[in-house]
């Protein structure tokens, strides 16, 4: 299936979101929340490797109207990177206060979208587009392959101590869900719900199963606060 997924905003939602970005950074340090930080970042290089460097250099699908390419793409990058996987990390935590944590990013995307579209009429209108066909067939196959062993390894388990997968299912569809609706709902994102489907279903997903493996892996030898 092929779609374009598209975004039309002013430069204020920028500005708005770099400071909702200082704010949640802030806040992750002040609860001493260092392993979801650095996810954030390591998320935040991942995002712009592949929207800038794959999507945006060698496929030529991603494209920029109204700003410098590769600066937008480094804060889009940034701002999705980090709050998706931080958001995630500390979801997987067993402890963590996941009602506060995604209240907080949730609310934050809602003003974000919602006051730029009210007050950024006078400010500079910037537009994206990616086109779909040919990465979300891979995706969709990396999600599948990242899945399958989890099945098996609960399959081959047979204490009760099994992977969650109800659990993963709803922090990878949910996020994703999270900020394409508010898109949606503030007519920053115009093409429909078919992206907000098809999104919500395989591109954060696809990273659940190894995102849990490192998490897994990290925090059975470290502390949140990295002792």
């Amino acid at each position: 299936m092929d779609f374009a997924v598209e975004r039309a905003f002013n430069s204020l939602y920028i500005y708005l979101d770099i400071v909702f970005l200082v704010i949640f950074t802030a806040i992750l340090l002040w609860k001493k929340r260092y392993l979801a930080l650095i996810a954030g970042v390591a998320g935040s290089i991942i995002y712009f490797a592949v929207d800038y460097g794959i999507f945006y250099h060698l496929m030529g699908t991603r494209v920029v109207t109204g700003a410098d390419p590769m600066w937008l793409l480094l804060w889009l990058s940034i701002s999705y990177g980090l709050t998706n996987f931080a958001w995630i990390w500390l979801l997987l935590d067993r402890n963590s206060r996941w009602v506060e944590w995604s209240l907080l990013i949730v609310a934050g995307w809602v003003a974000i979208a919602f006051l730029s579209q009210g007050l950024g009429t006078n400010f500079a209108q910037i537009s994206i587009a990616r086109g779909t066909a040919r990465y979300h067939s891979i995706m969709a196959g990396v999600m599948f392959a990242g899945y399958l062993w989890l099945i098996i390894q609960n399959l081959r388990t047979k204490t009760i101590e099994k992977t969650n997968l109800l659990k993963l299912l709803a922090i990878g569809i949910g996020i994703q869900f999270s900020w394409e609706a508010v898109l949606l709902i503030s007519n920053i994102r115009p093409t429909g719900i078919v992206p907000l489907i098809v999104n919500s279903l395989v591109e954060t997903n696809l990273g659940i199963p190894i995102l849990y493996l490192i998490h897994r892996a990290v925090t059975g030898k470290f502390n949140e606060n990295l002792s």
